[in-house]
């Protein structure tokens, strides 16, 4: 029998959206807080960390509007 390992996704007091593989207990944002998984809002759960990665970005982009990055010679 085969286990799924869930990511988390939620979202730090500073706007950021993180997320975090079950079992974790505290994720560090780079804003430099310090977060208790548990005690926070789960907006979504995945099977992997692909996906989570993914989830995220799509928020931050839902969010803050386009997020991709571009290189100076493009602006």
């Amino acid at each position: 029998m085969e286990l799924i390992t869930m990511y988390f996704i939620f979202r730090c007091d500073c706007g950021r959206v993180l997320y975090a593989k079950e079992g974790v207990a505290t994720r560090k944002c780079v804003c430099g807080k310090t977060i208790k998984v548990k005690q926070r809002r789960i907006f979504k759960k995945v099977e992997t960390r692909e996906e989570a990665s993914l989830a995220v970005q799509e928020m931050q982009d839902e969010i803050y509007g386009n997020t991709d990055f571009k290189r100076a010679s493009e602006l």
